[in-house]
């Protein structure tokens, strides 16, 4: 009784059983949640909290996670696409309770995706995508005819599926608009209050967020899908996965979610545990800042590029949790690429860094999020860059610490993973291959932004590539811009995530996604001994 006390009491700000483990009505995970900045729909885009929102908030539609290529409805229960391709019209469902108890209509959804563009942070440029701007979202975004109908529109004709895909996204969530603007500041459109607060129709509703420490959620007994078997989900940040094993082992905690692999290996032959894995679109990357002189020079990206042994890290580090990938599209998206051209090579390293004027290497440093497999990624291209004299300092830190300065170009060298936004290749292609204004002061800040790479012809070929409607022409310009990516970028992308996880043998119903938003938890349930 005393190890449930002592492991749940600093998370829970309420009474808990003490049992030898978590009750069977409440799931408990430990997981590495130090990056979260807020759970405002309209501004997160951190790993962990593109998890939890899904949990709390529903969108107008979903694509199921065992097939990605079947978009299915949510709250819209059917919808019309006009013969132009720009007008979309949503039917609801009229069985929808947000967590305040108020009724789900259209005027609820219109004010939610007007909010995302209006708040304009990081997310608004996914909807920002179809021409919605503050200026031009209220006109394009409508209640239709009735309480139940949702009209909108884009600024040209697009393939349906993109535009549906989009509308997956956790920016694309449904807020309850009373609850929201009852909760405003000084007309903030609620974002201080949604930081830590939430306001959904979601299988579950925030009861707290303590940053770095835990993630407390209520069952949504109202839930339209039908109740959750779980009242209370607990998310515990356990950053050392030693810890998590242990709190497992003892029945402390019902899931592990970053264990390493020598861990989950040792974990197999447990009768009470069970190790599931599950191809996400995640994909590791290295990135080197324009800003700062030597990584400037292509011949330098390239020369990291052979500095890299994949292989070995994929079968020590991250063995069974990532396969290579050297492109930035996931495999099974659109277009995707499967080339692996680059592979340690010291000698043509080396040949590349004296081109660029650079025998004798240089020093820089390298953000690292403090946690594994991330410092044991750092250190193992850190030994490979430093054969070649490029001195690499790692700077760790916290994942909101990290992720901050990334932001800001204020990095070297960052190491990270980026998880596809949604299931259509534009999402990666954005992200990666597209920075339409690389000013300080830019409203759409992509990660080729964040490394200062102007890249205007390869942002026109990327916008080109979203507007082609026929499939095969559109696979055939992503491949295209992947090949172009790979010979002068300055991201090395690296793996693509297997993510492992591990649960007591008596919980089911989970659904392990191939995105992280397609974790999903509402369905948990323990089996009766």
């Amino acid at each position: 009784m005393k190890r449930l006390a002592l492991a749940l009491a600093a998370v829970l700000a309420l009474a808990v059983p003490a049992l030898a483990a978590p009750p069977r009505d409440m799931l408990v995970m430990a997981w590495r949640i130090d990056d979260m900045i807020g759970l405002d729909p309209a501004d997160a885009f951190e790993l962990t909290t593109l998890e939890v929102i899904p949990q709390i908030y529903d969108r107008l539609v979903e694509y199921d996670p065992a097939d990605v290529t079947r978009i299915r409805p949510m709250l819209a229960e059917s919808w019309t696409v006009s013969e132009d391709g720009r007008v979309f019209t949503f039917t609801l469902r009229d069985d929808v309770r947000f967590h305040s108890g108020a009724s789900m209509t259209a005027e609820d959804v219109v004010f939610s995706l007007r909010r995302a563009i209006k708040v304009a942070r990081a997310p608004a440029a996914l909807l920002g995508q179809l021409g919605w701007t503050p200026a031009t979202v209220d006109r394009m975004v409508r209640v239709g005819f009735g309480p139940r109908s949702v009209v909108i529109e884009t600024d040209r004709p697009y393939a349906p599926a993109f535009v549906l895909y989009l509308l997956t996204a956790d920016v694309a969530s449904v807020l309850d608009s009373a609850l929201v603007i009852g909760n405003q500041v000084n007309g903030d459109l609620g974002q201080a209050w949604l930081k830590t607060n939430s306001a959904g129709s979601g299988p579950f509703k925030l009861r707290q967020w303590k940053p770095a420490e835990s993630v407390l959620l209520d069952r949504h007994d109202e839930y339209w899908r039908g109740t959750p078997p779980m009242k209370r989900v607990v998310l515990r940040h356990i950053p050392e996965a030693a810890t998590q094993r242990l709190l497992l082992e003892k029945g402390d905690v019902d899931v592990a979610r970053n264990l390493t692999p020598e861990q989950a290996r040792g974990l197999r032959a447990d009768p009470a545990i069970k190790i599931g894995a599950s191809r996400k679109s995640n994909v590791w990357y290295l990135s080197l800042n324009q800003k700062r002189g030597p990584l400037a020079k292509p011949e330098v990206r390239q020369a990291f590029r052979h500095l890299i042994d994949y292989e070995a890290i994929r079968s020590t580090i991250l063995e069974g949790h990532a396969l290579v990938r050297q492109s930035f599209l996931p495999e099974g998206f659109l277009g995707a690429i499967d080339d692996k051209p680059f592979a340690y090579d010291l000698d043509k390293a080396k040949a590349l860094l004296a081109k660029a004027g650079y025998p004798d290497g240089f020093t820089v440093t390298m953000d690292v999020r403090n946690a594994a497999p991330t410092t044991d990624l750092a250190q193992a291209i850190q030994a490979g860059a430093g054969a070649a004299g490029i001195r690499i300092e790692i700077v760790p830190g916290d994942g909101k610490q990290v992720l901050t300065k990334y932001r800001a170009r204020n990095h070297d060298l960052y190491i990270g993973q980026w998880s596809a936004d949604y299931q259509d290749p534009h999402t990666n292609a954005d992200a990666f291959a597209a920075n339409a204004d690389n000013g300080e002061g830019a409203i759409v800040k992509s990660l080729a932004w964040r490394n200062a790479w102007d890249i205007p012809e390869m942002t026109k070929a990327t916008n080109a590539a979203l507007i082609e409607r026929e499939p095969a022409k559109r696979a055939a310009a992503y491949g295209a811009i992947q090949r172009a990516h790979q010979a002068d970028s300055p991201f090395v992308l690296m793996f693509q995530e297997v993510e492992v996880v591990a649960q007591r043998a008596d919980l089911d119903g989970i659904v392990w996604g191939p995105a992280i938003e397609t974790n999903l938890y509402w369905k948990a349930a323990k089996r009766q001994p």
